[in-house]
C-alpha cells in the first residue's frame, strides 16, 4: 500500500509516457467501439474516451464550481463536513495531500449539500446535478457497449444497477494543492508526493475528468506506473472491483494513484457508478462456463462496501469474495 510520504518521491518505476493507454472514440462504428472497450478493460482496466457527447459548458461550469469551493477558507469548507475532508482518506488512518468533497449522485443529495458549500446553492446544485446526469448517462452507455461486446443478451445487465433509483453512486471532487517549495534553490520538477495512495475503485465503473494538470498514474504490474497525460476535453474510465466480479474476472480492476504537482493545483471530478446497497453481485450466466466456473461467490454491494471500509486504502478487497473451490483451479488471467 502507498501512503502519503513526508519525503519527496522520485520517479523510479515510472514509465516515460502513457502512449499505451487505449483511446476510444464513441462516434466510431458501434460494434467496433464495443470490441475496443472490451479489449481495453481486459488488458488495462482503463481507457480514455473522446467524442463523448458531454458539452464543454457542462464540464467548464463544474470545474468552476469546484474551484470556487476549494478556494474558500478552510473554516468555511469544514462547515460542509462530513462531505468535505482534508488529508484523511477513509476511516483507518490513510492520509494524502488532498482535500475533497463527496456528494451522493442524486439531485436531492446534491441540493442538500449545496446549502452548506455555496453562497449560491441553487446554481451550485443545478451545475453539479447536470454534470452528474451527463456522466451517469455516459457510464450507462459504456456499460451497455461492454455488455454487447461480451455477448451478454441483456445489454442493461450492468447499467441497470446505476440507473436504479436506489443506486449508491457518488460524485467526488478531489483537489491537490501544489508542493510548497521552501528552498528557493531546489529544483522541484523531479519531486512529488502521493496525493491519493494506490488503490482500486470498489464500485462498478469510474468516469474521471481533471483539469490540465497531471498526477494520475495507473499500474499494470507491481512497481511500474504509467503517468496519464491530462486531457480536459476527454474522460478516463476505470474498471471497478464490482465490474471485475460481474465479468467473472475477464476485466481487471485497475490500481491507480494520484501524485501532487510541484507547481500547480490539480482538481479531478470522479463519478463512481455503484449498485444499490441491497443488490446481489453475480456474473451473468453467459460469463460462467464449465471451462471458467464462477470465480466469486455472490454478495451484496452492502457486504462489499462494509469490507471496503474495514480495510486500508491499498488493501485488496476482492480476494475476500472469491469462490475458493474454483479459483484454486482457475486462476485469474
Amino acid at each position: 500500500m502507498v501512503l502519503a510520504s513526508p519525503n519527496p518521491i522520485r520517479s523510479e518505476g515510472i514509465l516515460p509516457s502513457n502512449e499505451l493507454i487505449p483511446v476510444v472514440d464513441l462516434t466510431a462504428e458501434r460494434s467496433e467501439v464495443a470490441k475496443l472497450i472490451v479489449k481495453a478493460c481486459e488488458e488495462y482496466g482503463f481507457f480514455k474516451v473522446i467524442n463523448h457527447g458531454i458539452s464543454h459548458e457542462v464540464i467548464s461550469k463544474t470545474e468552476e464550481a469546484g474551484f470556487s469551493f476549494f478556494e474558500k477558507p478552510v473554516a468555511e469548507k469544514r462547515v460542509a463536513a462530513p462531505a468535505y475532508g482534508c488529508k484523511n482518506i477513509g476511516l483507518n488512518g490513510d492520509m494524502g495531500e488532498v482535500e475533497y468533497l463527496v456528494l451522493g449522485a442524486t439531485t436531492h443529495s446534491i441540493a442538500q449539500i449545496s446549502k452548506t458549500v455555496s453562497t449560491d446553492p441553487l446554481n451550485f446544485s443545478s451545475t453539479l446535478s447536470a454534470y452528474t446526469e451527463a456522466v451517469r448517462e455516459l457510464a450507462c452507455e459504456i456499460l451497455e457497449l461492454i455488455a454487447e461486446g461480451l455477448g451478454v443478451p441483456d445489454t442493461r445487465a450492468f447499467s441497470r444497477f446505476i440507473r436504479d433509483v436506489d443506486s449508491d453512486s457518488v460524485l467526488r471532487l478531489n483537489h491537490y494543492p501544489p508542493i510548497i517549495n521552501k528552498d528557493k534553490d531546489k529544483d522541484m520538477s523531479q519531486y512529488s508526493k502521493v496525493g491519493f495512495g494506490e488503490h482500486s475503485d470498489p464500485q462498478i465503473i469510474t468516469i474521471l475528468r481533471s483539469n490540465d494538470v497531471g498526477g494520475l498514474q495507473i499500474s499494470l504490474q507491481d512497481g511500474v506506473w504509467i503517468p496519464v497525460t491530462p486531457d480536459p476535453s476527454a474522460f478516463y474510465v476505470n474498471v471497478g472491483d464490482v465490474l471485475e466480479v460481474m465479468t467473472n474476472g475477464r476485466f481487471v480492476s485497475v490500481r491507480h494513484r494520484a501524485m501532487t504537482n510541484s507547481y500547480k493545483c490539480r482538481m479531478s471530478v470522479a463519478y463512481f457508478g455503484a449498485p444499490p446497497l441491497h443488490a446481489t453481485i453475480v456474473a451473468p450466466s453467459v460469463m460462467v462456463t464449465p471451462q471458467r466456473p464462477s470465480l466469486f461467490r455472490p454478495f451484496t454491494w452492502a457486504d462489499y462496501k462494509k469490507a471496503t471500509y474495514s480495510l486500508r486504502l491499498g488493501d485488496t478487497r476482492i480476494q475476500l469474495f472469491t469462490n475458493r473451490l474454483t479459483t484454486n483451479h482457475h486462476p485469474k488471467v
